[in-house]
Order: C-alpha cells, then sequence, then structure tokens
C-alpha cells in the first residue's frame, strides 16, 4: 500500500503561542520547527518491508493530496483534532481509509469515530501490523485497541528516513513511559499509565548513534529532547543512562520533577553528559492550589532554592507555570511577575489552566457545569475554556497577558541576559559545544536586517545586543528564543 503518515497543525486561526515556533521560520527565512513528534516515526518503523511512505507535516509544509494513498494515518492531539477531522474528511472525499491515533482519539474514540473509517485506542506498537494487514485485506476494523502497555524493551527504532530532516531544529528520543503522579489537569498517566517503563540503555544508544549519522549544522553537537515526562522516575535507570550518554558527544536538555534539586550525583552526571536545560513543571506559588492540583510533590521545595542549586551545576531551569487554578485571584499575576524577576527565570513558559479531555479537571469542571465549549483548537493553554472560580475569564486572559508581556518585555529580557552573560553561565557551553563564527555572522547580519523596524523597543534591544554576538559568553541560541517568545507574548 501506499501510506501517508501525517502530522496536522491548526489550533486557533491567526494566533501564535510559545510552542508554535513561528518567529524561527520568520527569522531564518525558512520553514523550520522545533522537532518531529515520535508517533510517525514510531509508525514508520512498525511498518513492514513492502508499503511505500510518505510523512506529511503540516508544521513544516503541506499534505500532497493527490499523491494517491491507499490509507492516510493521522497522529492527533487535542488542540489538532478539528484540523484533524478536516484532513480525515478530505481524504476519505478521494475513497481513501482513514485512521486516527494518539491521545485525543484514544481518550474521545466516539467522536473520532465520527470523522475517520477506523481508531487506534492506546499505543500503536501492539496494533499497527493488524491494521495495515486488515487495510490490505478491504476490511479495516472501526476499532483497535492495544490490550496492554507497549513493552518498550522490544520497541523498534524510531525511523526518521522519511522526514524533512533539515526543517527540524533538535531531535527528540523518548527513553520512558508512564508517570507515577495523578496530577489533576495532566492525562499521561490515563494514557502511559503510573507505572515506569524503559527502553533499555543500549537502545537509546543505538537510536541517538542512528541521529548522529544524520550530522548538525550550526554546531558541532547534534541536540536531543528528551520526552520522558520525568527522566529520573527510575533513578538506577537514569544513572545508567546518562553514563553511557558521555561519550556520545551530545546537547540535551530533559524534563524532571522537582526533586532532581536534590540528587547532586544525578546533576553532575548529567551536566558532564551534555545537559544544558531541565523542563521543570513548577505549576503554581501557592501551597492550596498545588493541593488541589495533586502536585503535592512541589510543596517540600523552596523554589529559589531548586532554581540555585540546578543552575550551579550548568543547566538551565526552563520552568512551567499555570495560570487560573480555582485557588488564585488575580493578585497571582502580579505575585508570579514578582517571582520571575526575582528569580531571575530565563524563558518560564506560562499556560492557562486547560481541562484537557481524559483528564480529572475535565471531569471536575464538567461536572460543575464550568466547561465553556470543546472547540478543541482553543484547547491550546492560551485561552480560556472554562468558567474561573474567583475571577473572570476576561481577568484570567487578561492577566496571562500582563504577564506574559512583562516577563518577556525586552527590557527585561535584556536585565535577565545580562545577568547570565555577567556570570559566564554559557562559557563553559560555547567552549565544549561552539556555533561556527559563520552562524554568528550569519545571526547578526539578520539582526542587522531587523533594525528598522517599526517596533521601535525591538529595534533598540537589537542595537544593544549585536555587539555581544561574538562574545564567548554569549549563547546566539537564547537571544533567538526569547525574540521568539517575546514574538509570542505581543502576538496574544
Amino acid at each position: 500500500m501506499r501510506i501517508a503518515l501525517i502530522i496536522p497543525t491548526g489550533g486557533s486561526q491567526g494566533a501564535q503561542s510559545f510552542y508554535d515556533y513561528a518567529f524561527y521560520s520568520k527569522f531564518l527565512l525558512a520553514k523550520k520547527y522545533i522537532s518531529c513528534r515520535l508517533a510517525i516515526p514510531t509508525l514508520a518503523a512498525l511498518t513492514p518491508a513492502g508499503h511505500e511512505i510518505r510523512v506529511f507535516d503540516e508544521n513544516i509544509g503541506e499534505i500532497d493530496y493527490a499523491w494517491g494513498a491507499d490509507l492516510a494515518a493521522i497522529s492527533v492531539m487535542t488542540m489538532f483534532a478539528p484540523r484533524a477531522y478536516e484532513i480525515a474528511g478530505r481524504y476519505r472525499t478521494q475513497g481513501v481509509k482513514t485512521v486516527l491515533g494518539g491521545i485525543h482519539p484514544s481518550l474521545l474514540p466516539d467522536e473520532a469515530l465520527a470523522h475517520s473509517d477506523s481508531v487506534v485506542i492506546g499505543e500503536a506498537e501492539e496494533v499497527w501490523p493488524a491494521v495495515l494487514h486488515d487495510a490490505q485485506a478491504g476490511r479495516l476494523k472501526r476499532v483497535y485497541q492495544a490490550g496492554k502497555p507497549a513493552d518498550l524493551t522490544c520497541s523498534p527504532l524510531p525511523v526518521r528516513t522519511h522526514l524533512a530532516r533539515g526543517r527540524y531544529l533538535s531531535d527528540v528520543v523518548q527513553t520512558t513511559k508512564g508517570c507515577p503522579y495523578r496530577c489533576e489537569f495532566c492525562c499521561v498517566h490515563a494514557f502511559d499509565g503510573q507505572r515506569i517503563r524503559n527502553k533499555t540503555v543500549a537502545q537509546v544508544v543505538r537510536e541517538i548513534e542512528s541521529i548522529q549519522g544524520l550530522g548538525a549544522t550550526y554546531k558541532k553537537k547534534k541536540s536531543i529532547f528528551f520526552a520522558d515526562d520525568n527522566i529520573i522516575a527510575n533513578k538506577t535507570f537514569a544513572r545508567d543512562l546518562f553514563q553511557a550518554l558521555k561519550p556520545l558527544n551530545i546537547n540535551w536538555m530533559c524534563q524532571a520533577s522537582m526533586n532532581i534539586a536534590q540528587e547532586q550525583e544525578l546533576l553532575t552526571s548529567m551536566r558532564v553528559s551534555g545537559c544544558g536545560a531541565i523542563f521543570i513543571g513548577f505549576e503554581s506559588l501557592q501551597a492550596d492550589t498545588l493541593d488541589q492540583m495533586h502536585k503535592t510533590v512541589n510543596r517540600r521545595y523552596d523554589y529559589l532554592d531548586v532554581i540555585a542549586k540546578i543552575q550551579a551545576h550548568g543547566m538551565l531551569v526552563q520552568a512551567s507555570f499555570i495560570l487560573g487554578s480555582d485557588g488564585e485571584g488575580p493578585s497571582a499575576f502580579e505575585e508570579l511577575i514578582d517571582f520571575i524577576r526575582e528569580s531571575r527565570l530565563l524563558a518560564p513558559v506560562f499556560n492557562i489552566l486547560t481541562p484537557f479531555p481524559g483528564t480529572e479537571l475535565f471531569a471536575r469542571l464538567e461536572a460543575q457545569g464550568r466547561i465553556l465549549h470543546k472547540d478543541w483548537s482553543r484547547y491550546d493553554t492560551k485561552h480560556v475554556v472554562f468558567t474561573p472560580a474567583r475571577m473572570t475569564a476576561e481577568e484570567l486572559l487578561d492577566g496571562y497577558r500582563r504577564v506574559s508581556r512583562e516577563v518577556y518585555s525586552f527590557s527585561s529580557i535584556l536585565e535577565r541576559l545580562h545577568y547570565y552573560w555577567d556570570m559566564g553561565f554559557w562559557k563553559e557551553h560555547n567552549t565544549i559545544d561552539p556555533v561556527r563564527f559563520r552562524y554568528r555572522l550569519l545571526f547578526a547580519i539578520r539582526l542587522c536586517s531587523l533594525l528598522a523596524s517599526r517596533r521601535m523597543e525591538r529595534s533598540r534591544f537589537i542595537a544593544r545586543i549585536l555587539p555581544r554576538v561574538f562574545d564567548p559568553r554569549v549563547r546566539v541560541s537564547s537571544i533567538l528564543a526569547l525574540m521568539a517568545y517575546n514574538d509570542s507574548a505581543y502576538s496574544l
């Protein structure tokens, strides 16, 4: 068969977020995206030889409906569900069989079935070969459901050869699945389970070595993002993994729980093996809100102490915060702005509380009659889709915008950058993993082209950082990231 593997985009029309990387494409004058989600390379790996595969990722290009697919498989996240249904509908009018999979169809299969020929519930490893066999025989079932969590030690190496490699800024690797916590706002435990499953260290090494064979362009090391929900969930495995990563010469970042700050041995091993940043869900500054979220693990730690301990090892903390929980009133916005100013967090991420299907939060708010609508395209963490408890929806949206714009104003960005430059935070990074001179030069030239701008604040910012572009203490990727966050914040 000819099989189209599709990653839809969409979301709210004309709106930007901290996650869409639109500014990168504008700045680099080329369609770029952060990475390809792993579902599609995994499906490609599970597809037997003899089938012809094409991957269409709408983040970097258009779908070629004229290609003549026999089967279209679409990986669906909640905010992209309406677009996924449109794509499936267009294929079906052409007589192409469609199958939807991923977290949204798995949690709302009846809804997905109204828009497709078939739905995969759960992980694809166990059922994808059966889907292909039945589709080829002309007897595609309506529902395929994984009977048990996948054994990751048997997972095939994801196949990335079908991807437009030059369009992605980094690669994603996942070593573990499952989360022992039951945060009210999160559906990971519902989809992946609470038992921690992991690949073998040897599997992870083979995968990274296969990625390294594809090369990096603007610096010596390949950038890897570990998509594990908590890379230290199994500390024994994590310790062995970090040791195995050292000789691979990669630059990587990950997600982890806050207790990583207490693991000095692991922190040292992470940094030595190439970790440059850790994404941590701080979520809220208020203890009662953390209790309601079931995020009680965070209550054990002083946030400023966590940041100091991790960043003392040369790894940046990227903290995520949720705005709009029931225990928070309008004063929470100013408190968060003050905390960012005090902690000097370089690139915090802000999200409006969003009740995704399959979460305890969604069930509670729906039972209370507080879900405003089910336009999934607006379930993107930058729109208010429920009735807040201690403020209006308009106050929550305005507060989110105020926090984003205050933290990512160019004056605020510059102040924080100077703090990290003056302490030489990236000097070691730039020695071990240098950005090539010609790319620093191209970066400076592109900045110069933006000097003549209607946005005077951006022009002043560029004029002030241009003399620093070639400074060995400066990491140009951090400047680009913060300019992207500013662009997103002021488009809200």
